[in-house]
């Protein structure tokens, strides 16, 4: 079995994000940038269902600029056996990313295609459907546990959740799984597999050579921070609590 996995470049989770002066999107300059968490799990999912000799080979997957090598590298140093960047300058929406995914299964030919369910910076959690709809496979999205079928062959138990619980669904394979954050706890790398994962080779692939061809599905008008949270208050007593619940946030 194989399984492909997508990872996406992203601005650090614990980074405090700066909008740019002109407010056309956030500041990425000299700014730390790492494996999006949720691309993590789906990696980290994907080793482990090798280890457990599920899968024979795990395959990762980024699109973008130059700089993806360095993600990609990140996940051969955390056990992935190869690695595909598909490079290239433009801006990459859901729809594209869609597409090009869709290419690349085509050609690879999966069993498996693992996403994180949304990327942490424009938490559009769109690719994953997209692509299994192109794709026509079955789909598993919000995924807490997997679990490849011993008894059905060519199938895959997910476990997902949803606003009133867990629902779990068998999948025949190839399907479409997309990981949330209780999945599992993805593995640190170690420092002789960074540097092993420096002289790997990285397949290079441009959207030409897929046939995708790329195109703004989306226009970003504007981008602004949050308004800033007005600072609390000490009440005296629960009279006056309720009095402002009541009279002043009109929640009661």
């Amino acid at each position: 079995m194989k399984i492909m996995v997508a990872v996406k470049r992203v601005i650090d989770y614990a980074v405090k994000i700066r909008v740019k002066p002109d407010k056309s999107g956030v500041e990425t300059a000299n700014v730390k940038m790492s494996m999006n968490p949720f691309c993590e799990i789906a990696l980290e999912e994907a080793l482990r269902l090798r280890e457990a000799g599920h899968a024979s080979e795990v395959l990762v997957v980024s699109m973008g600029g130059t700089q993806c090598s360095d993600t990609l590298r990140t996940a051969l140093a955390m056990g992935a056996d190869r690695a595909i960047h598909v490079s290239t300058s433009h801006s990459l929406f859901p729809l594209t990313v869609a597409k090009l995914l869709q290419a690349l299964a085509t050609s690879e030919k999966p069993n498996i295609l693992l996403l994180g369910k949304q990327a942490i910076d424009d938490d559009a959690n769109q690719t994953g459907q997209m692509v299994a709809g192109l794709l026509q496979w079955p789909q598993g999205t919000f995924a807490s546990k997997v679990q490849i079928d011993k008894e059905t062959v060519g199938s895959v138990t997910v476990e997902r959740e949803v606003d009133g619980g867990l629902e779990t669904v068998k999948l025949q394979l190839p399907a479409v799984i997309t990981t949330d954050l209780r999945l599992n706890q993805p593995r640190y790398a170690t420092l002789p597999n960074i540097m092993k994962a420096k002289k790997k080779t990285i397949t290079q692939i441009t959207p030409e050579q897929l046939g995708v061809q790329i195109t703004s599905d989306l226009e970003i008008l504007e981008v602004f921070e949050p308004p800033k949270r007005k600072a609390g208050v000490i009440v005296a007593s629960v009279d006056e609590l309720l009095d402002k619940l009541k009279n002043e946030a009109h929640v009661i």
